[in-house]
């Protein structure tokens, strides 16, 4: 009976079975710890703010657009289907939702934190790149013939390149093609949310269930409709939309796994910091009951906890507390 009962963390159930170990890391209990350790991540953060704000306040390289360039330039000028201020409320504020949602459910701070800071950091590593590049190519998009000529009687300098006419902000905003910040903000955010998914259902856990993947392809269907709005309303080429959602989806993958194992992982569930407080948290008790009366105790009740309950997104601590420091069996 005792080889069945683990005894010490390198016996801990892994997979499912350490999941419906139901431990809770409430954000009263554990946030300030949390915070603090990470507080020079949330310095980054805020210096790719500062970053980002500074790239949209200079002026981008103004590419030579001569005269026989605006055969593929003279596309309508059009206004945005997905405007600027929804780009963040879907790519950014939607996914914290969900990841308040599954910490009522869980009630695991790590998982919030964790989750949160790995969005922002894909978003706005994401935004830092797709603007750097955006500032360095100064590629005119495809309306950009309007937005300099707005009359449509197009002038050249002695040089061919052209003489614009148009609104200032219109001319600047018209060499921002390349990539497209839509499409690489919306495939940072909604492909950090679908890896969270992925990750959060077991969406491979070889099972077989294709509805998993439906749910996980939902978030990067959000994105790719976006990216194909900005060829439609001619404000990006297509291999600007393409190039926006590769940078995106590449960020959000590194961004994701800094925190979380992969989604096909048998851990993949939760983040890293929760199975390392989770190994402390066992440590601790066991060290607190060092007796072998206590610690086979402290094993049924693990046992008997992962047999009574089926999901980890119940939330009882008490129980297993009570059966450890009682040490029922």
């Amino acid at each position: 009976m005792n080889s069945q009962i683990p005894l010490n963390m390198s016996q801990v159930p892994q997979g499912r079975a350490r999941e419906n170990e139901l431990e809770v890391f409430y954000m009263r209990s554990h946030g300030r710890k949390v915070a603090r350790v990470h507080m020079h991540d949330w310095l980054i953060l805020m210096l790719l703010v500062f970053i980002e704000i500074g790239l949209n306040v200079i002026h981008p390289f103004y590419r030579f657009v001569g005269k026989d360039m605006m055969t593929d330039l003279k596309y309508p000028l059009k206004d945005n289907t997905v405007p600027l201020w929804a780009v963040p409320v879907y790519a950014v504020l939607l996914p914290i939702l969900i990841f308040l949602f599954i910490y009522f459910k869980r009630r695991d701070i790590y998982d919030l934190h964790h989750a949160i800071l790995g969005l922002l950091f894909s978003v706005l590593i994401t935004g830092v790149l797709t603007d750097a590049i955006k500032d360095a190519t100064g590629r005119p998009r495809p309306d950009f013939f309007w937005r300099c000529f707005p009359d449509g009687i197009d002038n050249y300098d002695r040089w061919g390149n052209v003489v614009c006419h148009g609104d200032d902000g219109d001319i600047r905003e018209g060499h921002k093609s390349f990539p497209s910040g839509h499409s690489s903000w919306s495939f940072a955010g909604l492909g950090f949310l679908a890896l969270y998914l992925a990750g959060k259902i077991k969406a491979f856990d070889r099972r077989g269930h294709v509805a998993k993947l439906c749910i996980v392809f939902l978030p990067l269907l959000m994105a790719s409709l976006v990216a194909v709005s900005r060829v439609d309303d001619y404000w990006h080429h297509w291999q600007d939309v393409f190039a926006g959602g590769i940078l995106g989806l590449t960020v959000a993958t590194f961004c994701y796994l800094q925190f979380f194992p992969a989604p096909y992982h048998t851990e993949g569930w939760g983040p890293y910091a929760y199975f390392r407080a989770l190994e402390e948290t066992r440590s601790s008790r066991m060290a607190n009951h060092s007796d072998p009366v206590h610690e086979v105790g402290l094993g049924i009740a693990d046992s008997n906890q992962q047999s009574r309950h089926g999901i980890g997104l119940d939330s009882s601590p008490d129980y297993q507390s009570c059966d450890v420091e009682s040490g029922k069996v």
